[in-house]
């Protein structure tokens, strides 16, 4: 059992979600902002014939820049407290593997259920799709897409494990995670659907769209995980050196 602190781990992964922020923010601007921008177009000229003289508070190249980098980085830095949290209780817990591979476990964990469940069934969309007055009936099912893949997870989990004396760690967690995938297939299922894309909208740009969110979400986990599993491992590895120090020597 790790003897690191919470508090510990709980900086490097705010420190290791700064990094991964960093970097989901040029893909960002690199793959997102060029969609964003073309999207934002398309409304514009739909609405080139009514009144809407309001200019925004705020320049469109202060949102693609300053804006989004403040976002993305206090996202990251957040989520990478969460998932730091999340680890200090997993190590040890889940197997016998390596503080790199725990949290190459707990980040693709993340990744699964917080971008990719939500995702597959509320994709992301550009600016223009989707009617205002559904914003809020839209965003808490989306929240409720990621709290159910959070809680079918975690008894995914506790399934796995209470198989495994049975059936092998093998073969419990493969059952496990078909487990999830069938509660999830039936939470897809129940929750209603939400199609507000007009039908005049390129189709194209918004595979391109959604494409470049899912880009930005792996982007943010995968150098989370390389970034976290390292400087856990660095502090984690002291931990060991003192029993060393002390054996006598002859």
């Amino acid at each position: 059992m790790n003897t690191v602190s919470p508090r510990a781990l709980l900086v490097r992964g705010m420190l290791a979600g700064l990094l991964a922020g960093l970097a989901a923010f040029l893909v960002a601007y690199v793959l997102g902002e060029s969609k964003v921008d073309a999207a934002i177009a398309i409304e514009e000229a739909a609405a080139a014939g009514h009144d809407h003289g309001d200019e925004a508070p705020v320049s469109r190249a202060l949102q693609a820049t300053a804006g989004l980098g403040t976002g993305v980085l206090l996202y990251a830095v957040a989520l990478g407290g969460i998932a730091a949290l999340v680890y200090a209780f997993a190590l040890g817990r889940i197997g016998r593997f390596s503080a790199r591979a725990t949290a190459a476990f707990v980040a693709l964990g993340g990744f699964v259920t917080v971008t990719l469940v939500p995702f597959l069934k509320y994709p992301a969309n550009p600016p223009a799709v989707g009617d205002p007055e559904t914003a809020t009936r839209r965003t808490v099912l989306y929240l409720l897409m990621i709290a159910l893949g959070l809680l079918l997870a975690a008894g995914a989990g506790i399934l796995g494990r209470r198989l495994a004396p049975r059936l092998g760690a093998w073969h419990a967690t493969w059952a496990a995670a078909g487990a999830f995938a069938v509660a999830i297939g039936l939470a897809y299922a129940f929750l209603p659907p939400v199609n507000e894309v007009p039908a005049d909208f390129p189709a194209t740009l918004i595979w391109q769209f959604r494409l470049a969110s899912l880009a930005i979400q792996t982007t943010l986990w995968a150098v989370f995980g390389l970034a976290f599993g390292t400087l856990a491992e660095r502090a984690l590895a002291p931990a060991a050196a003192p029993k060393e120090a002390v054996q006598p020597t002859s």
